[in-house]
């Protein structure tokens, strides 16, 4: 079978690979399942090997059929099929259910719910089409090499590669914060409101995502359980701690968008200041014509037209526009206009 056939992303498509002493037999399509109702999970315990079921976008009959062929507890098959969780780790003594989430940042940011069971000899996984989980770096040269260390390890390298992920967005969130203060330093508008809060909203998204992922690898590594080798609790650990980093970085980048409102804000009242500071400028040397032109009144300028009284006008309208001039160029000088 071909690498893309294997690979494809499919609406309700179903992948199997089974490594069965050392070599790895893949099934995709609708009759994985017959394979593996046909006694492949069986051969692969009884060979001490590995089966990897993954079902992309699967339909609510695929989820049930390889529920009751992995053995799966119903409730865990419910929340498959329904979905809306929240990240979380749930253990019995024979399965390990975790639900993660994959981002898709588009124009916006956009969650996907992964689902991981971990069984004896097997590891399945369900997932929207978004997520393509060979697309991992683990898996570039197939599944087997990540298979023959154990099912465990599988599920390792999945929440590796879903958490790798989150990297480039928190990048690119971190890059749109330092635009967006650019932004709010050379103008104060609407539109730079509006980016302001759609960040916030993401920010929002993305914290919610991962934020209860640390407790689920918390969990996961520091709780007793049967089917993880001791030795993959390492590879966990390293996991857990790249959550911590990017937990830390969200929260800064939280802090920063803050900061950012708040500078918006600062801007909006030093603009609304100077607007008050060249309005009463303006106010002032009107007041100051005004003044004038009401003690010495304007009851005669019709003589002073005609010839009469001509200098006493002529002066005071001369001192007066001097003055109105002299107050303009002490208010430019402070700032004011």
């Amino acid at each position: 079978m071909t690498s893309e056939a294997v690979t494809g992303a499919i609406v309700g498509g179903v992948r199997i690979s089974a490594l069965v002493s050392g070599q790895l037999r893949e099934h995709a399509g609708a009759d994985a399942l017959d394979a593996l109702a046909g006694g492949l999970l069986a051969e692969v315990r009884a060979g001490t090997g590995c089966l990897w079921v993954d079902l992309t976008a699967p339909t609510t009959m695929q989820v049930e059929r390889a529920a009751s062929l992995l053995g799966l507890h119903p409730l865990i098959a419910e929340d498959i099929i329904e979905g809306n969780q929240r990240p979380k780790l749930e253990a019995t003594e024979d399965l390990v259910h975790i639900v993660l989430f994959g981002l898709e940042f588009g124009d916006e940011i956009r969650t996907h719910e992964i689902d991981l069971v971990l069984g004896k000899g097997f590891l399945l996984s369900a997932h929207p089409v978004a997520w393509t989980p060979y697309a991992g770096t683990h898996f570039r040269s197939g599944p087997a090499t990540v298979m023959r260390s154990g099912p465990d390890h599988l599920l390792w390298a999945l929440a590796d590669t879903i958490v790798d992920a989150y990297f480039p967005f928190a990048d690119r969130l971190e890059d749109a914060i330092d635009t967006l203060q650019d932004a709010v330093i050379e103008r104060t508008d609407r539109s730079t409101l509006t980016q302001i809060f759609k960040l916030k909203r993401e920010l929002i998204e993305v914290r919610r995502a991962i934020s209860p992922v640390r407790e689920v690898l918390n969990q996961l590594t520091n709780r007793d359980l049967a089917l993880i080798d001791p030795g993959e609790l390492l590879y966990f650990r390293d996991v857990y701690d790249h959550v911590i980093r990017l937990a830390d970085e969200l929260d800064n980048d939280r802090e920063l968008v803050t900061a950012t409102l708040d500078v918006y804000l600062s801007q909006i009242n030093n603009n609304l200041s100077a607007i008050m500071k060249r309005l009463t400028g303006v106010t002032v040397i009107i007041a100051g014509i005004g003044a004038i032109a009401g003690i010495f009144g304007m009851s005669e300028a019709g003589l002073a037209f005609s010839g009469g009284e001509a200098l006493g006008f002529w002066a005071v309208t001369t001192a007066t526009i001097a003055f109105s001039f002299l107050v303009a160029a002490f208010l430019h000088r402070i700032g004011w206009i």
